[in-house]
């Protein structure tokens, strides 16, 4: 199995029974239109079943997973208008997260919001999707964000063991650039679009990012259980990481997304630190993530 975890005998038998047969994703994704107003409210019903059967039934990764193992994921896209009736202007909220070793904890392993997402979409139309070619931006859109989680919980579990995922990412964005019609792929266009996303987990300075993102859930909060003050003191160690990146480059979109992202879960982690060690963080915390002050105030008690 590609997690450790504690089971019983019944239930591990149950699991090696169907181990061979469960996909990778227990997504959850949603379509919202309650912005828009229109005769027929099925199409949205019809392309959010379309799209969970799409994504949960494929086969994303050669890896075997166990149907306790499967990455709870959502993605909530919502429709700000409808030029035509198979047009759709919306955006996308993402989410992912993965359990922690020997805790009932989940850890989030992403919360992204991508506000550029226009598609073309006729209900009862087959969803579709080959390594090499893109006809649909919802589909190019919904697979890009899968192979991101993908790359995420695998960098998780072992040291930048998710490297082919978000090289199948980066393949999206190179064939989307060439669709000048599709928002959201093109450079320098938004430094918080899926093109600035996937630069940020690839380019040389990933490297670090990386290295710390496994050190922060498999030798931090995976420890939490066995030894809390040795588990506390890795993810604390991504302070000075993240301190590096934003000196490096300052606009890098990892700063915002570990921000959104784990946050409130380091603030908790600091809960249980020392006094000194507290106001330490929150300054080093303020000085990161300057918007994200109120979000700090625990801190300071």
């Amino acid at each position: 199995m590609r997690k450790v975890g504690r089971i019983t005998l019944v239930c591990l038998l149950c699991v090696l029974s169907f181990s061979g047969k469960a996909q990778e994703l227990n997504a959850n994704i949603t379509i919202n239109s309650d912005k828009v107003q229109t005769t027929n409210k099925q199409v949205f019903t019809t392309l959010q079943n379309a799209l969970r059967e799409f994504v949960n039934t494929r086969k994303w990764t050669d890896a075997t997973f166990s149907p306790n193992e499967r990455i709870d994921c959502s993605m909530t896209i919502i429709v700000s208008e409808m030029p035509s009736d198979n047009s759709f202007k919306s955006e996308i909220q993402v989410q992912a997260r993965r359990p922690v070793y020997n805790a009932s904890y989940t850890t989030p392993l992403l919360n992204f919001r991508d506000k550029e997402l226009s598609f073309d979409y006729t209900e009862f139309e087959p969803l579709e999707y080959t390594e090499n070619t893109l006809n649909s931006n919802l589909v190019a859109t919904v697979v890009f964000y899968i192979y991101t989680i993908l790359g995420l919980d695998f960098d998780s579990f072992s040291p930048k063991g998710g490297t082919a995922f978000f090289q199948q990412a980066q393949q999206i964005v190179n064939l989307a650039q060439a669709q000048t019609s599709w928002n959201g792929w093109k450079a320098f266009e938004n430094d918080r679009n899926r093109h600035a996303l996937i630069t940020a987990l690839t380019d040389n300075t990933s490297d670090v990012f990386r290295d710390m993102w496994y050190n922060y859930h498999r030798k931090g909060l995976d420890e939490m259980v066995a030894n809390a003050e040795r588990g506390r003191a890795t993810i604390l160690s991504s302070i000075p990481v993240l301190k590096q990146i934003k000196s490096t480059r300052p606009m890098s979109p990892l700063i915002q997304v570990f921000a959104d992202t784990k946050l409130d879960e380091l603030v908790n982690v600091y809960s249980e630190a020392t006094s000194q060690e507290k106001q330490e963080g929150y300054n080093d915390l303020s000085n990161l993530f300057p918007a994200f002050s109120t979000r700090l105030e625990p801190l300071k008690k």
